[in-house]
């Protein structure tokens, strides 16, 4: 029988554990973490994009030694998608089969043969159920309509699904449920009520300057500062349609550190700007920034 997943001890033990595994929490995220694992909650984590939210369920895993099952969601998901499906191509191969065999089972125990484990596609949330302890990742929630949020309570609610031709299937060891949202649209109450919650900021200069050295060590100190310098000027101006999160910092601090680091002039940090900036209607107000920091 598979073993339930293993607490930290405080929340300074989950933020020992995820550091080990290079995330960097803060107190009120380590302290929303440690809780979500104590408690068996499902952790809801809403932010800005690219401020480590599916990363953190990531390190989770890493941290806690258990897979990782990823949902991915998108406009127009449907619960088969979510949970499982049947293997025709197998179930007709099997119908042939039993007929160059010369079968003579019934037409009620032929059906029956068909709908068992041998042809079952278990999809991410099936998957989380059957096996052990994991963690279950539903990314981006937000793109997913009512409907899917709808299913999504039952099955955190009771940690089981139904499968009309097989029964009931309850997890023996619940997965750690980590759901995150880009707040495109607003959740329901009614979902939000069954998650710990946590509001996921951008980093401040001190936290982002950790987070590359510890992430990128072969980056020069002053570099990592510069990139710094630019990213938090960026946020902080408000000129963005799309501030740049902590991995397109990380992207960042890599593509010049490849083209030479510090020695790189304005013309050629202007290169990399795809690390950066992910919108054209930005590009301008990047570059700028861009050249107040380098040489031209």
């Amino acid at each position: 029988m598979s073993n339930p997943i293993v607490s930290p001890q405080s929340p300074r033990d989950m933020a020992a554990q995820l550091r080990a595994v290079n995330y960097l929490a803060d107190e009120g995220l380590s302290t929303t973490a440690f809780l979500a694992v104590a408690m068996k909650r499902p952790l809801l984590l809403e932010g800005a994009p690219g401020t480590g939210k599916t990363a953190l369920a990531e390190a989770l895993a890493k941290a806690l030694s258990i897979p990782l099952i990823r949902l991915q969601c998108y406009e127009g998901i449907e619960s088969t998608q979510a949970l499982y499906d049947w293997d025709f191509s197998r179930q007709i191969l099997h119908l042939r089969s039993l007929e160059a065999a010369g079968s003579t089972v019934n037409p009620d125990e032929l059906e029956k043969s068909l709908y068992t484990e041998r042809f079952l596609l278990p999809r991410p949330i099936l998957r989380a159920l059957q096996g052990g302890p994991s963690v279950l990742l539903i990314d981006e929630v937000d793109r997913a309509d009512d409907e899917f949020e709808a299913f999504l309570l039952e099955v955190l609610a009771s940690n089981q699904i139904s499968i009309p031709e097989l029964g009931t299937i309850t997890a023996r060891v619940p997965p750690l449920v980590i759901l995150t949202s880009n707040r495109t649209r607003e959740l329901h109450e009614a979902l939000k009520r069954r998650c710990y919650y946590h509001w996921i900021e951008h980093p401040g200069p001190a936290r982002e300057l950790e987070i590359i050295r510890t992430r990128l060590p072969n980056v020069d100190e002053d570099l990592a500062q510069k990139v710094v310098e630019v990213v938090q000027s960026l946020r902080n101006q408000g000129r963005l349609r799309r501030s740049p999160g902590v991995a397109e910092a990380l992207d960042w601090a890599q593509a010049l550190n490849h083209l030479g680091g510090l020695e790189i002039d304005s013309d050629t940090a202007a290169l990399t700007i795809g690390a950066l900036c992910k919108d054209q209607d930005d590009r301008e107000v990047v570059l700028e920034s861009l050249k107040s920091v380098f040489p031209t």
